[in-house]
């Protein structure tokens, strides 16, 4: 990659104060348990997630090609069809009624020709989106990208910090009430996923950064809209500092687990390490997928980018 320096900072950055606060959750998804405390050291952070407009001036810049631009090593896919082992990425397919929602393949199609130039396919563009968060990120594309931006990417406890902008132990970035006072707060479905979309909070994919009110800490869209990677590794539930007693003793500053905790137990032959995505996106919906909190978590293979997948980056200065 060439290593052309970069613009001082892409966009604006809001600091974060250091603190303690409540990470994870007991009353919802397994893997969001235990809820424990963890302490974390101020940072600065992203006010959004980096658009397209700006990924276009890193690429721009350096040549980067991003992973759904690369051919595919037929060694890393064992028993996939070779015809499909072109550049491409995964599309969200709206499906014309109910279908089964434990089979994701009934939604998402690996699809030739899908990057971030082109979301959802060869025949998309980002012309007119330049203000939306760029897509088809994988994890190698998103670190690039925030090494030339002189920025790191957050630990998931420091994005959880950050998205609840304060308000500890809350259900939402923005309080307890998914929609106060009849407000949308965040760009989610609306309706039974994944067939039918009302588009009730005005958009049925992603919408512009800054669309919605901002948290405590002026964050845009931590919620909903597009998942963000983290650098932690996933695993299937948290470890706190005492596992007897997580609420006895603060983590300070944690950064995940080991890399090797991160493999799908249920894909024994697939040896793609998982890293951490965090705060739902455009499809989560209240049928199938409340993951737009700042508790929530998903696995996502370092890998695959997706039509929902972003990020924001981080910089851990003090002025």
């Amino acid at each position: 990659m060439n290593s052309a320096a970069a613009p001082v900072v892409q966009s604006a950055m809001r600091h974060i104060p250091g603190g303690t606060f409540q990470m994870g959750s007991d009353r919802h998804y397994a893997d969001e348990k235990p809820a424990h405390r963890v302490t974390i050291s101020e940072f600065w952070i992203d006010e959004t997630a980096v658009t397209n407009a700006e990924y276009a001036v890193f690429v721009a810049a350096t040549g980067y090609v991003t992973v759904a631009e690369r051919p595919l090593d037929p060694a890393d896919y064992p028993g996939a069809d070779p015809k499909m082992l072109v550049p491409g990425s995964l599309v969200f397919r709206m499906t014309d009624g109910p279908v089964d929602l434990t089979d994701y393949r009934n939604w998402w199609a690996w699809t030739p020709g899908a990057c971030w130039r082109h979301p959802e396919g060869p025949d998309s563009t980002i012309i007119g989106r330049e203000d939306h968060p760029v897509v088809q990120i994988a994890f190698e594309d998103a670190s690039a990208y925030a090494t030339w931006a002189g920025k790191e990417l957050p630990t998931e406890a420091e994005w959880e910090y950050a998205a609840r902008g304060g308000l500890d132990r809350a259900e939402f970035a923005w309080g307890d009430e998914l929609n106060p006072d009849g407000q949308f707060m965040a760009n989610t479905w609306q309706g039974p996923f994944p067939w039918r979309n009302f588009e009730s909070d005005g958009f049925t994919g992603t919408c512009p950064v800054r669309s919605f009110p901002a948290n405590g800490y002026g964050l845009f869209e931590v919620c909903g809209n597009v998942w963000e990677w983290t650098m932690d590794w996933f695993t299937a539930a948290h470890t706190p500092a005492d596992a007897t007693n997580p609420s006895c003793c603060a983590i300070i500053d944690p950064r995940g687990p080991e890399r090797k905790t991160s493999l799908d137990p249920r894909q024994p032959t697939i040896s793609i390490p998982r890293r951490v995505v965090k705060g739902g996106s455009f499809l989560c919906a209240p049928n199938y997928c409340r993951r737009y909190r700042p508790a929530a978590r998903h696995a996502q293979m370092i890998e695959t980018g997706m039509s929902h997948i972003g990020f924001r980056c981080i910089q851990r200065r003090t002025a």
